[in-house]
């Protein structure tokens, strides 16, 4: 069974390089490209996405320190939960300004 924590390990890496990749230089993979209105916010939710898999695979193969089961499955839960809600809303189109806020003078 440890070819699943190794693919887990591995897709989150790769999950963490695309999210740089989205952050550096706004490029999407063609698939989600379609879908992605806001690449910034995509960016920024992929690599927590992806740390929360990197990490179980680490722990895993005991890597890293053990720390008790509650903290890994609190804290895996909070980082894919939180680029999850990142992740979420930049498929949402941006939203639209009003007419009342387009000229600053008053007139």
């Amino acid at each position: 069974m440890a070819w699943v924590g190794g693919t887990g390990a591995f897709s989150g890496l790769l999950v963490i390089a695309l999210g740089i990749v989205t952050l550096r230089t706004g490029w999407i993979v063609p698939t989600a490209r379609r879908h992605v209105t806001r690449p910034h916010l995509h960016g920024l939710g992929a690599p927590l996405t992806g740390s929360s898999v990197v990490l179980q695979g680490l722990f895993c193969f005991r890597v890293l320190p053990s720390v008790s089961w509650e903290a890994r499955f609190f804290g895996g839960n909070a980082l894919l939960l939180t680029g999850l809600l990142l992740i979420g809303p930049s498929r949402l189109p941006p939203p639209r300004r009003s007419r009342d806020h387009g000229d600053p003078s008053g007139v």
